[in-house]
């Protein structure tokens, strides 16, 4: 009789060896992966899954990940049921990273790792809410004044620094702060936007960023599919809200490459929300095509100039390539710069989106008001992290009276209060805080 056919369980070995042929030779190999602390084996038998996989399924599992399903992308989530979450945005920018990713044969666990993690501390109410922390950190605030020892100790605030802040230190599954995850994640995280080999925030552990070096060329496609998923998806949500009209959008260059590429598919249709979702799809196969185009030639480029051949050749001269080989070509770039100008101008600066900026300044401050003028309105485990990162003894544990002078002396005196009330305030959903807010100042009978 024939031997049945038989499925061989790929271990993390043998997942490592098919990544070796299956990549270009510019993609970063799992087995090349660097992580600062080791793994510990909890009682595991049997090892399948590569470094990278092994950090998206932290990232996934994660407290601060689950929490950006009620954070604003632009639009409030309560408003309706379909503007985009911070979550959305996320999952949108991990499936165009991988489209990327794949078609350029980079690697898309860590691509896709990097998607899910790289807004995993962003605020609540979206740039809005990092706006506030920063002018309060800065002691701009009026509504929070800092004294000044504290303001040039406590550094600033930035959704980057403080997503790899969150995965460093905030997050606590395991017997060591935060997830442990592999330095090459940890890069992309802060590098999927702008950054600075140094910047006045305080980092836990810095060593393995190479913060004066471009990304890796997977950081890269996170860095611009979080660009082209954002604007993409900011116009659809605007056209939704009826911020813009559709004529209006059309008008665009982008748009009518996307229209003359349609051809009488367009022409022809009726139907608005039929044409509005035909240049939705239009303009990300317009700007994701282009980028894939232009990264393969950029990346052949590079490989000329240097003589690399193969895999080892390119890790050789890695930390010299530009920081934006991933890229859109001149024409199509100028083509997506328009279109960003459009959203600015008719979708971001809206009044019904400022509203929103509104209400998140007064929410913030007050939040950060309440919690800095009397700590026992913070959650309990706020305080026993101030009691474990400084020994004073825990709040809750003082005599009412001598709790004033306590707070006077070694609280508002001390950068670390500050930053610890900081680190609450955007780890915070939305709603969350709107709930907070209005327990503190307008508290129902």
């Amino acid at each position: 009789m024939p031997e049945t056919a038989r499925i061989q369980v790929r271990t993390r070995l043998r997942l490592e060896q098919a990544e070796a042929t299956a990549l270009a030779f510019c993609a970063f190999r799992s087995s090349e992966a660097t992580r600062r602390l080791p793994l510990p084996r909890e009682g595991r038998h049997f090892d399948y899954r590569t470094q990278f996989q092994r950090d998206r399924d932290r990232i996934l599992h994660a407290r601060a990940f689950r929490r950006l399903k009620h954070k604003t992308q632009v639009y409030v989530p309560y408003t309706g049921d379909h503007p985009r979450t911070r979550l959305t945005h996320t999952l949108e920018v991990a499936q165009v990273a991988r489209t990327l990713a794949r078609a350029l044969g980079l690697n898309e666990d860590l691509v896709e790792a990097i998607g899910l993690a790289h807004d995993i501390g962003h605020t609540p109410f979206g740039h809005s809410g990092e706006r506030v922390l920063a002018r309060i950190l800065a002691g701009e605030e009026p509504a929070c004044p800092l004294p000044e020892e504290v303001v040039s100790e406590a550094g600033t605030f930035k959704h980057n620094y403080q997503s790899l802040r969150v995965v460093d230190l905030l997050e606590r599954r395991y017997d060591y702060p935060g997830l442990n995850l592999t330095d090459q994640v940890r890069e992309g995280i802060i590098k999927h936007t702008t950054w600075k080999a140094h910047f006045p925030f305080p980092l836990p552990t810095p060593e393995g960023l190479r913060l004066d070096r471009p990304c890796h060329l997977e950081g890269q496609a996170v860095a611009l599919a979080d660009e082209i998923a954002q604007q993409t998806h900011d116009l659809e949500d605007g056209l939704y809200a009826e911020a813009v009209s559709l004529e209006e959008v059309e008008r665009l260059p982008a748009a009518a490459a996307v229209i003359a590429r349609s051809g009488e598919a367009y022409a022809r249709e009726r139907r608005r929300w039929r044409k509005a979702a035909l240049l939705q799809r239009g303009l990300i196969h317009l700007f994701v095509t282009d980028a894939v185009e232009s990264t393969a030639r950029n990346v052949a480029r590079i490989a000329a100039r240097h003589g690399v051949t193969d895999h080892d050749g390119w890790v050789a001269i890695a930390g010299e390539i530009p920081a934006v080989t991933v890229a859109m070509s001149k024409r199509v770039a100028a083509l997506f710069a328009d279109l960003k100008a459009f959203i600015y101008r008719f979708i971001i600066n809206h009044q019904e989106v400022n509203r929103q900026d509104h209400r998140a300044h007064l929410v913030m401050t007050e939040l950060f008001r309440a919690f800095y003028s009397n700590p026992l309105t913070l959650p309990t485990y706020a305080l026993l992290r101030f009691h474990e990162e400084t020994g004073r003894p825990y709040l809750r544990d003082l005599t009412i009276p001598k709790i004033p002078a306590e707070v006077a002396t070694y609280y508002h005196s001390d950068a670390r209060f500050v930053r610890l009330i900081v680190d609450h305030l955007a780890g915070m959903s939305d709603s969350y805080a709107i709930e907070e807010h209005e327990a503190l100042y307008q508290p129902r009978v």
